[in-house]
């Protein structure tokens, strides 16, 4: 399998969630289970099966976790430095019609959460970032549009 590129923050954050999942879901969900079955006949027992599929989530949620810690390729950023975009990079944008900036750091597809100003490195408008520098514009195709931003600067933590 393909290595996972993620920054140090996005890895401890599932470490984070797998060791929830594992030790606050996983047993109460074999709770729901049990106390579900003393109701008795399972195959009319709604709260049996809602327990059992969310099992079946918890467990494909853990197992997915699991193989992107396995492929984990970690990047850390505190050692990254210069103007150039490149994975982990804050950058700061200004939209070339209206002024507005925005900035976004670029992350691995997994930890991306656009209202955190998290951008996933295979979205379209990271990947037109990746290499350019200080005072580049780029365009980007967007469902309503080409969009044109420019790099206003660039920061690693």
């Amino acid at each position: 399998m393909d290595k996972v590129p993620m920054t140090l923050d996005g890895y401890e954050r599932l470490e984070e969630e797998l060791k929830r999942l594992k030790s606050v879901e996983r047993p109460a969900i074999i709770k729901a289970i049990a106390t579900a079955r003393e109701h008795g006949d399972l195959s009319e027992n709604a709260e049996y099966h809602a327990a059992k599929e969310r099992q079946s989530f918890n467990e494909g949620r853990i197992s997915e976790i699991e193989s992107k810690i396995a492929n984990a390729d970690i990047i850390d950023v505190s050692k990254l430095s210069g103007k150039i975009v490149k994975f982990g990079a804050k950058v700061k944008l200004a939209d070339e019609d209206t002024d507005e900036e925005s900035s976004y750091q670029i992350v691995g597809e997994h930890e991306a959460d656009i209202k955190e100003g998290r951008l996933s490195i295979t979205s379209p408008l990271a990947r037109a970032l990746i290499s350019k520098t200080v005072g580049d514009s780029v365009e980007v195709v967007t469902p309503g549009g080409s969009k044109g931003y420019e790099i206003i600067d660039v920061k690693f933590k």
